[in-house]
């Protein structure tokens, strides 16, 4: 199994037509239209922490659950439509403008990436980590979209190398004064993912299988953050029940243990995975009292809500980043359905 490792030198090679985050030399089939205005909610309601989902100028059920815990936020009819009242309370926030053209760097588009990405856990136990697979996947993930995005707001022909001028969805934080008590790769981390180092201090974390979130709210109980999230299978079912977060584990390495999966094959062997955003639980691990139990991140955004889980509450990377951010140990976390 080989293991690419794309450096500045390499990327002028490559633009975004022929790019994606599947197959580095393969052509996206289907890049979508981007409807501006939808993306424009989009990135507020990402900053004001109601995560849409991924930020791709497109209505759906991320965007109408993220609609709907704003509305709560503000205390608004609760519609899940971009409806009057809705708009004239995004409006304060209009200066977020959809779009940021900003020139890359050879940080940016640093490796190391992996491709192709082998799914036996005992190939994957063998990398020095699970990267992305292309600087489109990784460029993406920095700005919560898709590489389908990325191709319908630049032209195809746009190079990925240090200097160029690329169009993205604007995720850029209000802040990158992290703390620093944090780690300092965790820190890279929540800046490569564009997460606002501002964010409200979390008292109890809800998840509700019947909407599909997880909710953040103060010591009011008032709701300040909501994140789409992936929770449980018919094989394995959301634990229902009051749980604590212990803790946090940031860039982890994952123990795969074939006895905790239904599906795992009866000739697999456990496995030390190493780190990485496209390892099972991606950048981040909050610990809950129920053992084998977390939150966590996901190597595949544009699945969380669509997909399901071995039992744990599945987030994109920079919202179980984000959600880190918010909570601390001990705070309580109420499963419900």
């Amino acid at each position: 199994m080989r293991k690419i490792t794309v450096t500045a030198a390499c990327l002028a090679f490559a633009s975004i037509g022929p790019v994606s985050a599947a197959d580095p030399g393969t052509k996206l089939k289907n890049a979508q239209t981007v409807d501006r205005s939808t993306l424009h909610v989009q990135v507020i309601l990402d900053h004001l922490g109601f995560s849409p989902g991924m930020l791709d100028g497109r209505a759906g059920k991320s965007l109408t659950a993220a609609l709907k815990g704003f509305q709560e936020n503000r205390g608004l009819k609760v519609t899940g439509e971009i409806d009057k009242a809705t708009l004239w309370a995004l409006h304060p926030y209009r200066a977020w403008r959809p779009t940021r053209t900003l020139a890359l760097t050879a940080d940016t588009l640093a490796g190391p990436f992996t491709y192709p990405f082998p799914k036996d856990p005992q190939q994957q136990a063998k990398l020095l980590a699970l990267g992305y697979s292309s600087p489109m996947e990784k460029l993406a993930e920095m700005f919560h979209t898709t590489p389908a995005v990325l191709v319908a707001l630049n032209n195809p022909e746009t190079r990925l190398e240090p200097g160029t001028m690329v169009t993205f969805p604007n995720a850029l934080p209000l802040s990158r004064a992290y703390d620093a008590k944090l780690p300092a790769d965790w820190r890279k981390t929540l800046n490569d993912l564009n997460v606002s180092a501002d964010q409200p201090e979390g008292a109890k974390v809800v998840v509700d299988k019947s909407d599909e979130v997880l909710r953040v709210l103060d010591k009011d109980g008032k709701l300040v953050g909501q994140f789409q999230a992936t929770m449980g299978s018919t094989h394995d079912p959301l634990p229902v029940g009051t749980w604590k977060i212990q803790g946090a584990s940031y860039n982890p390495p994952f123990h795969y243990n074939p006895d905790l999966f239904w599906d795992a094959k009866d000739s697999a062997k456990a496995a030390r995975l190493p780190p990485g955003p496209n390892g099972p639980v991606g950048v981040i691990w909050l610990d809950l009292s129920k053992p084998h139990y977390g939150i966590h991140g996901t190597p595949e955004p544009s699945t969380v809500g669509r997909a399901e889980s071995h039992g744990c509450i599945r987030l994109s990377n920079w919202d179980a980043a984000r959600l880190s951010l918010m909570v601390k140990p001990g705070t309580p976390a109420v499963f419900q359905e």
